[in-house]
This record gives C-alpha cells, structure tokens and sequence, in this order.
C-alpha cells in the first residue's frame, strides 16, 4: 500500500504486508520497551522505527540505502515465526524517501508482556527456555547480533519471547555461534547492572 498516512509519524509510507493492519489509532509509547527511537503502539501493532546505533547514529540517525534491512528482518522474522520460535507475531514494514534515502518502521503484533530486565528474579525458572531458545538459533545458523538483554520479554503465560531481528543474517551453526549470543548477553547484562548471579545462570547455558 503506497501513500500511507501515519498521523503523527508522517505521511508518504509504502507499507509492505497485511494490507488489513489497523493504524489509524493514536500512538501510545510502550516506555516500558528498552530501544531507540520511541517503540510505540496502536490498538494490537506495536511501531518500531528503525534507528541506527552506535558513532554512525551521531552523523546518520535514521537514513538507509533502501529498503532491503527491512525485507530481510521481515523475511527471517517470518521464518521464525512460521516454525514456531517463541517471537511476536511479524506484520511486515513500511518505508519513504528520507534524506539521500529511505527510512522505516517495523510493525508487530502487541503482546502484554514483561521485559526480562524488570523480572531478573524469575530468571531460574526460565533457563530451560533460554536454552531451548539458544538451541535453535545455533542449530539454526541464524545469527542475530542486536540479541541482547533488553530484547526478551515475558508474556502473560509465562512464556520467553525474543525481539527484534533487525540484522539477523546466516552463519555457521554450532558451538562458536551459541558462544557468540552469550557474550553477547553477558555484557548487554552488565550494562544493565544485573546481579551477578544472574549472568552466572546466563553463562551456565554453554
């Protein structure tokens, strides 16, 4: 769908999926989601404006080549979802001219749920499914290197969920890959502040 109006977030959006997706509605900001660029929700679609990090965000915040990161996000996340990963529900993307380029939203099915980095203390009952999790995407080759502590969630259900597969891309499966996602949580948990012994439960999943 071309020409799409986002109120608040601007017009001119090509949306790319369910043509069916309910937008219209004011945008509340789900603050209690770790990311940049103000992760917001209407009705059961959750808004992820792509933003980049690191130095290059100092020089380029939000301006891409074009829209191939988030067909690739959008077709790895579609994968995910359809061989039953515990992940939200994708709902594909949007995108317009930005600058010299394009700039994004990702869009997700709302799910109530609690980030792991506000319930660390339930950490010892969710090892098994921080391992089976961990299983996969090793198993997989599926490396996703923006995982870390602040992309988990905890549903009503109980249920771990993992966020955001922005850059996710093939690699070799297998041991060194397992390894790469827990260094990775490991100092994602340090720049949280976890309590120690919550990154050694994290570290014992090698």
């Amino acid at each position: 769908m071309e020409n799409l109006d986002l109120g608040d977030l601007g017009s001119d959006w090509t949306r790319i999926g369910p043509p069916d997706l309910e937008l219209a509605q004011e945008s509340t900001s789900l603050g209690e989601v770790f990311g940049r660029g103000g992760i917001c929700r209407r009705g059961a679609v959750v808004l992820r404006p792509y933003r980049r990090g690191g130095a290059i965000a100092h020089v380029n915040e939000r301006t891409y080549f074009n829209s191939g990161r988030f067909q690739q996000e959008a077709d790895i996340h579609r994968l995910l979802w359809e061989n039953g990963f515990p992940t939200v529900e994708p709902l594909g993307f949007a995108f317009r001219r930005y600058s010299f380029g394009v700039e994004g939203i990702y869009f997700t099915r709302y799910v109530k749920a609690l980030p792991w980095a506000q319930a660390f203390a339930r950490t010892d009952e969710l090892l098994p499914q921080f391992k089976r999790l961990l299983d996969g995407l090793s198993r997989w080759g599926l490396h996703a290197p923006d995982l870390n502590a602040t992309n988990f969630i905890i549903d009503d259900d109980g249920c771990l969920l993992a966020l955001d597969w922005d850059r996710a891309g093939w690699a070799e499966p297998g041991k060194a890959l397992r390894e790469t996602y827990l260094r990775r949580l490991d100092r994602s948990l340090i720049r949280l502040n976890a309590p120690v012994e919550i990154r050694a439960m994290i570290k014992k999943l090698t």
